[in-house]
């Protein structure tokens, strides 16, 4: 059971550390998949700000998220999916049913890991040499800051 929140904890945790690294994948156009919320898009207009990117890299990284959220769709529906099925099992106390749907969410949060190291790679293609140092020094603050949190856990 504390394993399982666990999980649940990172995969929250891993999408609002996304969430300050990307983009919405609609960029307010609607509502995105299962797994992105409405936040996403101040985290990109932020993220934005402090690495000082140009319209046309914006416009890039908007074409980049669109073209690989038309390509997963189907792949984020499921995941979707299935952590509502998770989630309804947890909740009715079928524990056989939860048990037997961890796996396929630890291969999906797999998968949505890939998929966000793939769209990072894309994005960091798209920025100069300044704003890719700088990218990476707020991605190690957002670590550790992220590690501070889990060890005050413990």
């Amino acid at each position: 059971m504390k394993k399982t929140s666990k999980w649940i904890t990172a995969a929250a945790v891993l999408g609002l550390s996304a969430s300050l690294a990307f983009a919405g994948s609609n960029m307010g156009e609607g509502h995105g998949h299962g797994f992105e919320g409405k936040g996403r898009h101040h985290g990109f207009s932020k993220l934005a700000s402090k690495l000082n990117l140009t319209d046309a890299q914006k416009d890039q990284w908007k074409a980049i998220r669109k073209s690989s959220h038309e390509q997963n769709a189907a792949f984020f529906q499921q995941s979707h999916q299935t952590m509502q099925d998770f989630r309804a099992a947890k909740k009715a106390g079928d524990t056989a049913k939860a048990d037997s749907l961890k796996a396929t969410l630890q291969s999906q949060r797999a998968q949505m890991k890939q998929i966000r190291a793939a769209e990072e790679e894309q994005f960091a293609k798209i920025l100069t040499a300044e704003q890719s140092a700088q990218y990476q020094a707020m991605k190690a603050e957002r670590a550790a800051r992220h590690a501070a949190k889990e060890s005050q856990k413990q």
